[in-house]
């Protein structure tokens, strides 16, 4: 059986960024990534990369920035207000540290994460981009499994079971 749309896929992979042997991520065997293909939940190349593998088949591409998660943003990178941290007078300090994620939320309140790169005493300059926007990555990996998708997982958007979502 191939990987089509509309089947759930595990696969294991090291990702890379390109022309660097740095692990970003690796999933093994022993718990691989298991998604639902077509769904949406994934890079569009991505799943293009992924589509008509077998069981056992290899692959190794390579996303380029505009392929994955897109070019920084500059506009993206804003300075807050300190006061957006404090809390019943008290500043935030365990959540406001250089290079950490931290959660926020805009006028509409839609949740926003971003990454804090500077703090300053009357602003905190943060990074709306995705951790890894401007990026190539590279995959590689294999397929370990390949089924139809039941209806319940057509209709829920998502896997389920071992290495999918539960409920």
């Amino acid at each position: 059986m191939k990987t089509a749309p509309n089947h759930v896929v595990g696969i294991t992979y090291t990702l890379t960024e390109k022309g660097s042997a740095d692990i970003i991520e690796q999933v093994r065997k022993e718990d691989p990534f298991v998604f639902l293909l077509g769904s949406g939940n994934l890079l569009e190349a991505f799943e293009t990369n992924i589509t008509d593998l077998a069981i056992g088949d290899s692959f190794d591409f390579t996303l380029e920035a505009d392929q994955a998660y897109g070019e920084v943003d500059e506009n993206a990178i804003v300075n807050v207000p300190v006061d957006v941290f404090i809390v019943n007078g008290k500043f935030m300090e365990d959540l406001v540290q250089v290079g950490k994620p931290v959660r926020l939320q805009d006028q509409n309140g839609n949740p926003l994460i971003g990454t804090v790169l500077e703090r300053g005493i009357e602003q905190i300059k943060i990074d709306f981009n995705h951790p890894m926007a401007g990026k190539a990555l590279h995959f590689k990996g294999e397929v370990v499994s390949v089924r139809p998708a039941t209806a319940e997982e057509l209709d829920h958007g998502h896997a389920h079971g071992p290495g999918g979502h539960h409920h």
